[in-house]
Parts: structure tokens; C-alpha cells; sequence
């Protein structure tokens, strides 16, 4: 047992040596991981380099092959979440744990009803005002969690974690589908953590946020270490530099597109409030980026011109022909594609294999008299997978279980095979690690360069500015400015039209 002495010198959280392998992969490699009182560490690296897997044992979910955790200089072994609950570690992953019939209070409860499974109602809706006052928000607790907001959905997940006392939290991409003050408000809950000795483990791909909110930075590569720093001992570059394994001159990829006609023109678009008077033209070649804060009117304005919603008012034309677009298939018809922002409901059928999901838009060049060519279909797939750089082990693999990045890439071949004109990209690289941001934004580099007309729909700043040719801005439904002279644009030019 350690003394009082040495557990005051102990670290809050000291992983040594963890090693861990499943049939065939080698998910962790001897890594060292130690994280102090009051801390913020934020843990980085591409898809599969190992943060699941070490969190996952750190919250109970996986057992290290070899290695040991220790929690303020006590050796622990969890075998269940719920030890490691007991032990004081909370995890909210990025696919929050709560149950969407439930209410606020009974979520965050659950599972610690008192003795003999007796619920003590008002103590535990006491204990949750408390726990939203110690937050510093107010969400109504005897609501359903269904009816949250996703930032809400985050709030309670960080008060569940606060009622078992923890001593540490990790989040995991805990700003994925945030809007900027709501991350804002995040790292206020995250600094008042701080404060009271709460260690925070935080997990993201977004370089900006680290830099504002993290005190010490590992980095992991194929399963080991390769990077520890303070974080003002680091640059940007040198964070992608190490998770990618290679020398990155440039985050965003030269482009020279030789911009031609006029492709895509929207006159006059309205919907109800959510679209207004929405005007604008895309060329051949052209990368028009769309930015604008949550709520703005883009990802509307995408839904009218694919033929998901309908506009109550106003003109699409494609090559100065006017279209009728009542559905998605008139669009796909006329050489429009989109590639949604949330790929996992709207983009891919999950459940099924990526060689179904990239066939099911493609069923008529892949079909005769009602019988799919599953070997015409493989064989084209297999050009893409290799032009697109796909990782799948076969094309029968789930779509699930790949990669964010790669999930992007089979959804971008299927409308690759369609031929469209005109590609929508709906937030591109949400959720993808910085090495496939850069293969996906050399795809979009590439539809350009074959006279695509892409309209770029983000809410990452960098990304705009780094990728666009020109840049619309929207605020309410309307936009409020354009960029043209993107090369000498800020990111404080675009705020200013995008809170006008």
C-alpha cells in the first residue's frame, strides 16, 4: 500500500508499458502515459494509432496484455467500466452513453439507485440542479434526453461523470458538432475542472482547440509514443509532422485550377426562414467554399439544390438550363452529388458492405434485367479503393468499422461512378485525422482539375481559406459577403461578415 507521502507525489494517472494486440494488429506497443492534477492532456494521432484502444483500458472496456495503470501511485486493474467508475474515471465518448427516453436526472443516475434499487427521486433531482449549478448552466432535468441539444447531450454527459466524483475525465472529439460558443462554453467547464484538481484527458482533431486549451500534448503513431511536449514547446506543423510520420510543408495542397464557365447558378432561393434570398454561381473548376456559423442557412441551401428539401421560391439552372428538382434522384439525374455532413445516417448504409454501399447509387450501370454484376461491380470498386487509397481489408467489410476517412472516400467513389458535375461537399473532413484531411482535400484538388464545379460547405476557418477559390459568407439564411481575394483573407474578415 503507498504511503500518504508517496501518493501526494504520485501522479494522478500513470499508464507504464501498456501493450495490447488483437488477431492480427498490434494496437498498442509499450506506451507510457502519465497525466497530473488539474491537467489538460490532450492525446492526438491519425485513426488507429491507438487512443481508442488506451482509453478503452483505461475506462475498463479492454485489458492490457502487459503493462500497468496506476491512479495517485495505486496500482488498479479494471475488468468492467464500473471499476473504473469506482476508481474515479470518467469517460465521455464521442458517441455519448445515455438512453434518449429517459429523462435528464434519471440519466444521470442510473445504474446508482439506492439500496434495495429504490429510486430517491428528489434527492437525485436535487443533486442534479446542483450538479448544473457547479457546471454554471441551466438545462431543464426532468426533460427527455432526446429533446437536447448535442451540446446539452455533452453537459449532462459531464455531470453524470461529476456525480461519481471523478478525478479524471477524458473527452472524446467532445467539439465535433459544436458551434464555436458552445465550445467556448465547453472550455470555461473544462478550466472550472481545472481548477478543483480534475485531471482532463482530451482527444480531438482539431489543432486550434489543443493549442487554446491544453497544458501537455502526447502524441501517438502505430501504436507508441512518439511525441510528448508542453504544449509551447510545439507548432502546428510539428504536431502533424509527428502524427503522420512525415515532413508536411504544406497542410493544405497546392492548387492551380484553371476556372472556366459558369456550371451551377442559384437565383433567388428561399425557405422559409431557414434560406433567403440565396443567390450565387459556381464555375467549372472552381472550389467555392460556404462558411458561416451553425444555424447560417448552408447546409439548407445544400438539401434545396440536391432536391432534399424543397425551396419555396427561386431558380437552379445547370449549364444555363433550368432545372426541376423535386428529389435527389432529379438532381443525381441532372450531374448534382452531395456528400452529407453526417455520412454515417445520410451518406452510408452502415450495416451493409462498402462494395453494396458504393454499388446502390450505381445499381443501373451494375444491372440486367433486375440482376446485379457483383463482378462488374467488384471490379470497378477495386479501381477506386486503389485511385482513392481506400484501407479495407476486402470490400464485404462493414461500413461501419472503417475510418471516418475512409468512410468519406466510399462516398466519394459512389458519386465518383455517377460522373457528377457538380459535387456538394457538406463539412468534409469532420471527425478525420490530419493525414486523410489532406488525401481528401487532394481529391477535391483533383474533381476540380477535371472541370468539376465543387461547392465547399465548412465550418473550419483554416480549411476555407486554405482550400476555396472564392468564399461566400452566410449569416440567418442570407449571405452576407464574398471573398475573392482569398489568399490574403482572415479568418477575422470572415467573422466579422459571419455575425453581421
Amino acid at each position: 500500500m503507498s504511503s500518504p507521502a508517496s501518493v501526494a507525489e504520485s501522479p494522478l494517472l500513470a499508464m507504464n508499458g501498456i501493450e495490447k494486440s488483437f488477431p492480427g494488429v498490434r494496437a498498442l506497443g509499450g506506451v507510457d502515459l502519465r497525466l497530473e492534477r488539474g491537467e489538460v492532456l490532450a492525446l492526438l494521432g491519425e485513426n488507429g494509432a491507438g487512443k481508442s484502444t488506451l482509453i478503452k483500458m483505461l475506462g475498463g472496456a479492454h485489458l492490457p496484455d502487459m503493462g500497468s495503470i496506476c491512479i495517485e501511485g495505486v496500482e488498479m486493474q479494471f475488468s468492467s467500466p464500473i471499476e473504473a467508475n469506482k476508481a474515479g474515471i470518467g469517460i465521455i465518448y464521442q458517441e455519448f452513453n445515455l438512453i434518449p427516453e429517459l429523462s435528464v436526472w434519471e440519466n444521470i443516475f442510473l445504474g446508482r439507485e439506492a439500496s434495495f434499487g429504490l429510486v430517491r427521486r428528489s434527492e437525485e433531482r436535487r443533486r442534479t440542479k446542483e450538479l448544473f449549478e457547479q457546471i454554471g448552466v441551466s438545462i431543464p432535468i426532468d426533460v427527455p434526453c432526446s429533446e437536447l441539444s448535442v451540446a446539452q447531450q455533452q453537459i449532462v454527459e459531464i455531470a453524470k461523470a461529476l456525480s461519481q466524483d471523478v478525478r479524471l475525465i477524458v473527452m472524446d472529439e467532445p467539439s465535433a458538432a459544436l458551434t464555436p460558443q458552445e465550445v467556448s462554453r465547453l472550455f470555461d467547464i473544462i478550466r472550472d475542472l481545472k481548477q478543483n484538481g480534475i485531471g482532463v484527458i482530451y482527444i480531438s482533431h482539431r489543432l486550434d482547440e489543443i493549442f487554446e486549451i491544453s497544458d501537455r500534448v502526447v502524441i501517438l503513431r502505430d501504436g507508441e509514443v512518439v511525441g510528448e511536449a508542453s504544449i509551447d514547446q510545439l507548432t502546428r506543423k510539428r504536431m502533424i509532422e509527428l502524427m503522420v510520420g512525415r515532413e508536411i510543408n504544406n497542410e493544405f495542397p497546392k492548387h492551380y485550377h484553371q476556372i472556366g464557365k459558369s456550371r451551377l447558378a442559384v437565383e433567388g432561393l428561399n425557405r422559409a426562414e431557414a434560406v433567403r434570398d440565396v443567390s450565387f454561381e459556381i464555375h467549372a473548376g472552381e472550389v467555392l467554399g460556404l462558411t458561416g456559423l451553425v444555424g447560417a442557412g448552408r447546409t439548407e441551401t445544400a438539401r434545396i439544390i440536391f432536391g432534399a428539401d424543397q425551396a419555396d421560391s427561386g431558380t437552379i439552372l445547370l449549364d444555363g438550363e433550368m432545372l426541376e428538382i423535386h428529389s435527389p434522384r432529379h438532381a443525381i439525374q441532372a450531374g448534382i452529388c452531395l456528400l452529407t455532413e453526417d455520412r454515417k445516417s445520410q451518406g452510408l448504409i452502415l450495416d451493409l458492405s462498402v462494395r453494396e454501399n458504393f454499388g446502390l447509387p450505381n445499381l443501373n450501370a451494375f444491372s440486367k434485367w433486375g440482376c446485379v454484376n457483383q463482378k462488374k461491380e467488384r471490379i470497378t470498386f477495386a479501381d477506386y479503393v486503389s485511385r482513392l487509397s481506400i484501407k479495407i481489408p476486402h470490400q464485404e467489410q462493414l461500413a461501419r468499422s472503417l475510418s471516418g476517412g475512409n468512410q468519406q472516400k466510399v462516398v466519394l467513389a459512389k458519386w465518383m461512378e455517377k460522373n457528377a458535375e457538380v459535387v456538394i461537399f457538406d463539412e468534409p473532413t469532420r471527425g478525420i485525422d490530419v493525414g486523410a484531411k489532406y488525401e481528401i482535400y487532394t481529391l477535391i484538388n483533383e474533381l476540380a482539375s477535371q472541370g468539376k464545379a465543387i461547392l465547399m460547405i465548412s465550418s473550419e476557418l483554416p480549411e476555407v481559406l486554405g482550400m476555396s477559390d472564392r468564399i461566400l459568407v452566410m449569416y440567418k439564411g442570407r449571405i452576407t459577403g464574398e471573398i475573392r481575394d482569398v489568399a490574403n483573407a482572415t479568418q477575422e474578415e470572415i467573422m466579422k461578415l459571419a455575425v453581421i
